[in-house]
């Protein structure tokens, strides 16, 4: 792939200085240029005898990681599930499971991440649970500041988010725009940022040098 336009030069330069920043929270983190790199180093975290389990993510999907790790490893996809009370069932095992695999909704350039969540079985394994946590970060994910971060988790991911549930009457859903809705069906109940990696590595943050999942 041709890497010369700005914007990849740009991510190039800025992604292993980026990763610097985590791995000085505790954080495990690498810059991956390409896809292909994001996915083989993602890969190479996770054993083969490991139950791995995901949130809701385009980004695992868009870099092949999901669909590796249905072929490759013993999983708990909560998508497998017949009725509404076994899908939480499988949402409440996927916290105990050995390796968990996400994106993020936001990385502030200087080493920390921010979630937004509905149910919060994603924040929830991101802060403790499984026994390490993978997440895909798209550079064009990268944001100045922890203001700036919470704000495109709420402006960017969560009204497009939003399409992937039908017939959900947000203000968001009606109208494309956060409105900060405190509505039952709001997917914005839980707002986490992670500020430092505790136990120190577990959490493995990927880089990658390419525009993913929900873009600005």
């Amino acid at each position: 792939m041709d890497r010369t336009d700005m914007t990849h030069r740009m991510y190039d330069i800025k992604g292993p200085l980026v990763a610097k920043k985590f791995e000085a929270r505790g954080f495990e983190a690498v810059y991956c240029p390409t896809v292909e790199e994001a996915l083989k180093q993602a890969v190479s975290y996770i054993p083969e005898t490991d139950v791995v389990s995901w949130g809701g993510s385009a980004s695992i999907n868009e870099i092949g990681l999901r669909p590796y790790v249905l072929e490759h490893n013993q999983v708990i996809d909560r998508d497998s599930a017949k009725t509404p009370e076994e899908r939480v069932e499988l949402m409440r095992k996927a916290l105990l499971c050995d390796t968990f695999i996400m994106g993020t909704n936001a990385a502030v350039q200087d080493g920390q991440l921010i979630n937004i969540d509905g149910n919060g079985n994603r924040v929830a394994a991101l802060c403790y649970g499984p026994k390490q946590v993978i997440v895909i970060v798209g550079m064009n994910k990268v944001v100045p500041t922890v203001e700036i971060g919470i704000e495109r988790a709420h402006t960017v991911a969560s009204p497009k988010n939003i399409g992937r549930f039908p017939n959900v009457g947000t203000p968001c859903a009606k109208t494309g725009m956060c409105a900060h809705c405190t509505t039952p069906e709001s997917i914005c109940a839980q707002v986490v940022r992670t500020r430092v990696c505790k136990p120190q590595g577990r959490i493995k943050v990927i880089l990658v040098g390419e525009n993913l999942a929900f873009k600005p």
